[in-house]
């Protein structure tokens, strides 16, 4: 299961763009507890909080119980302290998971200081390593920023900086079999080849795709599911709190 940019903050209380960000997430896990139950662990793709770390510990204490595995990545909201807040169990930040026949691969491309991102020459160098390393695994790559377009002009220029640095690794590679992203507020699910590239909304507020300015979407909070098989297939389903479920 897959929850993405929470917008956590310090107030139990706190809003952001007129939605209490912690209630809102509540709700979500409330209505995913059978996918919680069923699942072999929990992926959280980044801005986990809104630049304020004290939302971090509303994060520990609400993954902290479920007794899964929680895989953390940093997004362009969270602040360094990102890492050491989620550094032991239950919550592993950044690096690999390795399940099953599958190898979760755990990508950092928040770049500080700024919305866009961009992999640094070091996480390259260890998503080369993390494929070629057990080359019998699946791959399923977990990053924050968006590696292609979303048609959304405002939302693209924020997007992953140097994603043809990254497909020019993904493509010597026939064992990458899914691409999962945050960042985008909003449902995506296309295929690129053989690879199941999938964009997941937010737990909080969604953007109003294909709009070329900022601007907020009417749709609910959502989160994803995700089933990985053995032969390598991916099958995915967007969850949405008015149970609305896209399935691809």
């Amino acid at each position: 299961m897959q929850v993405t940019d929470p917008h956590l903050l310090g107030d139990a209380d706190g809003t952001l763009r007129e939605v209490v960000t912690l209630t809102s997430l509540r709700r979500v896990l409330q209505a995913a507890q059978t996918t919680i139950e069923q699942s072999d662990a929990l992926l959280v793709t980044g801005d986990i909080v809104n630049d304020d770390a004290a939302g971090y510990q509303w994060l520990r204490t609400e993954f902290g119980a479920l007794q899964k595995p929680v895989l953390c990545i940093a997004g362009n909201h969270d602040p360094a302290q990102c890492a050491s807040a989620l550094n032991s169990s239950p919550f592993q930040f950044g690096g690999h998971f390795d399940l099953g026949s599958w190898r979760i691969v755990m990508l950092n491309s928040a770049c500080p200081g700024y919305a866009y991102g961009r992999l640094s020459t070091q996480e390259l160098e260890r998503l080369e390593q993390a494929l070629n390393t057990n080359p019998q695994l699946h791959i399923l790559i977990v990053m924050h920023h968006h590696p292609v377009p979303m048609g959304s002009a405002w939302l693209d220029a924020i997007a992953l900086q140097n994603s043809a640095e990254f497909f020019g690794i993904v493509d010597r590679h026939p064992n990458v079999c899914g691409i999962l992203w945050g960042h985008v507020h909003q449902a995506f699910d296309a295929q690129r080849g053989q690879i199941k590239l999938m964009g997941t909304p937010s737990t909080c507020f969604q953007f109003l795709p294909h709009s070329d300015n900022f601007k907020i979407d009417t749709l609910t909070p959502a989160y994803r599911s995700l089933e990985l098989f053995a032969d390598g297939h991916v099958q995915s389903k967007v969850h949405w709190l008015n149970k609305i479920v896209l399935e691809s």
